[in-house]
């Protein structure tokens, strides 16, 4: 079941013939977790959603309050009986009508929700190995900071992951810097720094990356650094790290002939937890 404008319907229900997020990639969306019934750092995906929803031009309804939407989520997790631990995404794009011209700025939404297997994060430790995506680039604009529906960069990269028996790519800036990975913000410690690509370099401006900055700068051994990183600076750190809102942390293992520590990710992850009190 997923929820459509409040209303809980199959999923099988035709909605997206004249559906401009299917069209035109005209919509922005948030994915969240659900633990308990409780929706993890809504406050930050909310003010998220909200401002990629004036980014793009979208007239925000008066009905659109942190509660209300919290309400429709947890509903629909409700009714897909997943309120112990779910992922569920919010999607809002712009009604039917117009070709590139929008007939309207009003929007609708759609709430889809999973089950998760675990409340608590969790490390796996296991081999994870990455490397460059370079068939195309991130560009550095607002853009790409918010989480829009047309994710092609993404999709593409991870079937080139899968091709090469990947787990993950990282991915490169119009200047051939490291922003992120497909399916999340990357972090790199060097000796005693703790290193992420500033939102300025065309990466997202995740949630969790901003759980694990605000994390990390309590780590008195730690300086933590807003700064560019090069491909060639991957090679040279200790520990290479991915983080986002359902995984929270995944320490990247390898990375072509290099491999690297999970300190420093174990610590932050207990913390995390630490932090929710699950």
């Amino acid at each position: 079941m997923i929820n459509c404008n409040g209303t809980i319907v199959s999923q099988e229900s035709d909605i997206l013939h004249s559906n401009r997020a299917f069209l035109y990639g005209d919509g922005v969306f948030e994915t969240v977790k659900i633990v308990n019934n409780t929706i993890l750092f809504l406050e930050d995906h909310y003010f998220r959603l909200m401002a990629a929803m004036r980014v793009v031009r979208m007239e925000i309804p008066m009905n659109f309050t942190m509660e209300y939407l919290e309400e429709q989520i947890l509903l629909t997790a409700q009714h897909n009986s997943c309120m112990a631990s779910a992922r569920g995404r919010i999607t809002v794009y712009r009604n039917d009508g117009g070709f590139y011209l929008p007939a309207t700025n009003t929007v609708s939404f759609l709430i889809q929700t999973q089950a998760l297997a675990t409340t608590a994060y969790f490390l796996e430790k296991k081999k994870y190995e990455v490397d460059l995506y370079k068939d195309f680039y991130v560009t550095k604009q607002l853009l790409s900071s918010i989480k829009t529906t047309n994710k092609m960069i993404n999709t593409i990269g991870s079937i080139f992951a899968d091709e090469n028996g990947l787990d993950n790519c990282i991915l490169l800036n119009d200047s051939k810097n490291v922003v992120e990975a497909l399916q999340g913000n990357i972090f790199m410690r060097t000796s005693n720094s703790l290193i992420t690509p500033p939102v300025s370099e065309g990466c997202l401006n995740g949630v969790m990356r901003r759980q694990i900055l605000a994390l990390a700068k309590k780590h008195t051994s730690l300086e933590v650094i807003e700064a560019i990183i090069s491909p060639f600076d991957l090679q040279k750190a200790d520990e290479l790290f991915i983080t986002n809102v359902i995984k929270g942390i995944q320490p990247i293992t390898h990375y072509r002939k290099k491999t690297f520590e999970t300190t420093t990710a174990d610590a932050l992850l207990e913390q995390l937890n630490a932090s929710i009190a699950f």
